[in-house]
């Protein structure tokens, strides 16, 4: 009995590892990762004399400071795809009258399972057949998840997808309530990078300066957690089944529908 307890209690403290990595402890009935309840910068500052030592998610100031931030009431198509420093990654047709742009976190559970269910069948009915743009963006909630993203961006473009499905299926490998780089990198090697690359990655001011950029345009367009999607000019809070999904394409083919409509994004590169 002695040793049943311990190994309940060994497993219980994994499990609280792996939820408040993703950024909370939340009831079973919600389906996002909230923002603003993990510890921690997602990613180190990018002020060399600074350091990273603030307990609240990259880029808060505070609580005050927090309460202010701007937040656009009702964006437009324009706002959601106003040029970024970083290329968009994305999948289908870039002329596909649905944009689905869904921000995620890797050590979001939500965001997961979303990508071992619906993805599959969203890139097969929908992506690989024209009638859907999907695009990626990233929103790191805590430390472990901004070390992972600065890796997944430095992986060749056309391995992005594969590598951050990795990142999603082994989370249980990777994501603890300490930030374990080697674990990381067992994940982010498995798509050919070195340990030089990896390390150097992480060191790349410029590219984490230009992934607080995207996600605090994601906080200013009001995203609050993983996974919230952005449809046309609709934004969802909450995780997509695929049959909310085909509910949303096939509303965006009626005439004069326009919440799943992309209405041309020219300033969101495609990436194959």
């Amino acid at each position: 009995m002695p040793l049943a307890r311990e190994l309940g209690r060994l497993a219980a403290v994994a499990m609280a590892g792996l939820v408040a990595a993703c950024g909370a402890t939340i009831p079973q009935t919600a389906s996002i990762t909230n923002d603003t309840s993990a510890p921690g910068a997602a990613y180190p500052s990018t002020a060399s004399a600074q350091a990273d030592t603030v307990p609240t998610p990259f880029g808060d100031p505070g609580p005050v400071a927090t309460g202010g931030r701007e937040v656009i009431a009702n964006p437009t198509l324009a706002d959601i795809f106003a040029p970024s420093p970083l290329p968009e990654m994305s999948w289908g047709d870039p002329n596909a009258p649905v944009t689905i742009v869904q921000y995620m976190s890797l050590t979001c559970p939500h965001c997961r399972n979303f990508h071992l269910t619906a993805y599959p069948e969203l890139k097969r009915r929908f992506i690989d057949t024209g009638k859907v743009r999907y695009i990626l963006r990233e929103f790191p909630i805590g430390k472990s998840s901004g070390n992972a993203t600065i890796a997944l961006r430095c992986a060749p473009p056309d391995k992005y997808m594969d590598l951050y499905g990795k990142f999603m299926e082994q989370q249980a490998s990777w994501v603890s309530m300490e930030v374990r780089l080697d674990a990381i990198y067992a994940v982010a090697k498995q798509v050919g990078m070195t340990r030089p690359q990896f390390d150097a990655c992480l060191e790349n001011q410029g590219m984490i300066a230009n992934l607080k950029w995207v996600k605090e345009r994601g906080r200013k367009l009001g995203i609050v957690g993983t996974p919230n999607y952005f449809i046309g000019t609709k934004l969802i809070k909450k995780e997509l089944t695929i049959a909310e999904i085909a509910d949303y394409v096939e509303e965006s083919s009626r005439p004069g529908a326009t919440p799943g409509t992309s209405a041309g994004t020219p300033t969101a590169a495609a990436n194959p």
